[in-house]
């Protein structure tokens, strides 16, 4: 029988393995519970882990208790009000009052819910599961491609630097236990009656003499073993792969005018960080580029286009403008999977929807694996959405999504990135 024993290293007081299995059991709850949680949330706590509350009746087991068959007459002590055959009234209570004594709480102090806290990394996982970037491809290998060196076994030669001492030793203890193991344990045979014999008071020299003789042979033979062979030593091997990698860079585009209200930049704010996140979390080799826009647009650093504070008027066919040119300056090789998500309020100038459509259709879409618009309002829609509808009708990786609050973000968010093979089932 083996015994597997776990020894990874788990924060105090808290099981690895009892952990995965619960969030694995009620993953529906906590899914549900960590979609709320993403509309209440602050913009800068978007990153952190999360108190999950799930109802106890979802976490009760079933219980079997073996009974006592048969008809019994049980005696009760203190009984001074009942004999058999009473009929006992139902408790009165009024509106909100059980069958105590007491009356109904207003705190909602009870034990309906139990409360289950999931770590940064756990909540992240469970946010972005089954989420990927749509229709990325490995254009090429990188610009120099590069090799992975990964290890592939032992071998029995190599350089002397690529030499295992431990996985060497334990061959050599290996290869000396299968040769003297009979040797030493008929040794010991002969030792022992060596000693009986020697004890004994009755004249025993020739076959003590002869047992001297087999014992010395013995022990050169297992001296020739030598400690450790040739046949022993053991080389780290290594080997080289190419190692592909899938060459993206999303655009982030937002509209920082006058027309967008605190609260209507704050939900922006909050889908591109949730998007920074899914991106900076799953895919190592995603370059970003963030452009802000109002009358005129300017690529920013993260920090400015996620703090800073904007006013102007509204030219949106200024930020499509400046993502065609950095795309002809950086990106125009073929090499790279271009992705694009744009946010507003859809407020814009009525003679610049127009230009917006023929940058996206003649410019930016084909060079595009994917395109979002996300329009934040609850105003009838205005030009610029009429605009970009028919685009999305005529082009399949062009796609508009209305947002009204903050709780709309993480729905919206995941149906625009969610898996191809997951929507399939």
């Amino acid at each position: 029988m083996a015994h597997f024993i776990d020894r990874r290293l788990n924060s105090k007081g808290k099981s690895t393995i009892n952990r995965q299995r619960f969030i694995k059991r009620y993953k529906q709850q906590i899914k549900r519970a960590v979609s709320d949680a993403v509309g209440k949330r602050s913009v800068t706590d978007v990153e952190s882990g999360e108190q999950i509350s799930i109802p106890k009746r979802d976490i009760s087991e079933p219980i079997f208790h073996t009974g006592k068959g048969g008809k019994r007459h049980i005696v009760h002590p203190g009984n001074d009000q009942f004999t058999a055959g009473d009929k006992i009234e139902r408790p009165l209570g009024g509106e909100g009052q059980g069958s105590g004594a007491g009356e109904a709480s207003n705190e909602g102090e009870g034990q309906d819910e139990f409360v289950f806290s999931i770590s940064k990394d756990e909540y992240l996982n469970i946010l972005f599961e089954d989420l990927e970037l749509p229709n990325l491809q490995k254009n090429q290998f990188a610009q120099v491609t590069q090799y992975e060196t990964y290890r592939a076994g032992y071998q029995t030669d190599g350089m002397p630097t690529n030499l295992d001492i431990v996985r060497s030793l334990k061959g050599s203890v290996a290869r000396r236990i299968a040769l003297t193991a009979a040797d030493k344990r008929k040794l010991g045979e002969l030792e022992e009656e060596l000693r009986r014999l020697r004890e004994d008071k009755h004249e025993n020299t020739l076959h003590i003499l002869a047992i001297e003789k087999d014992i010395a042979a013995l022990k050169a033979k297992i001296a020739k073993v030598p400690f450790i062979d040739t046949f022993d030593l053991r080389f780290k091997n290594y080997d080289t792969r190419p190692l592909p990698s899938s060459k993206a860079v999303m655009f982030c585009l937002m509209d920082v005018s006058g027309s967008m209200d605190q609260e209507t930049k704050e939900t922006a704010k909050r889908f591109y960080i949730l998007l920074y996140l899914f991106l900076s979390r799953t895919y190592e080799n995603v370059e970003v580029v963030y452009i802000r826009h109002h009358t005129q647009a300017k690529e920013v650093d993260e920090n400015e286009f996620f703090y800073s504070q904007e006013t102007g008027g509204t030219i949106v066919s200024s930020a499509l403008k400046l993502m065609k040119d950095i795309i002809n300056e950086r990106y125009s090789d073929g090499a790279w999977n271009i992705y694009g998500a744009q946010a507003s309020d859809g407020d814009n100038w009525a003679d610049d929807s127009p230009k917006c459509g023929d940058l996206l259709t003649n410019h930016l879409l084909p060079a595009c694996r994917y395109y979002t618009y996300i329009e934040i309002t609850q105003r009838p829609h205005q030009s610029l959405w009429k605009i970009f509808d028919a685009v999305s009708t005529a082009h399949s990786n062009f796609i508009c999504k209305h947002i009204e609050s903050q709780a709309d973000i993480y729905p919206a968010f995941r149906e625009l990135f969610k898996r191809a093979d997951a929507s399939a089932r």
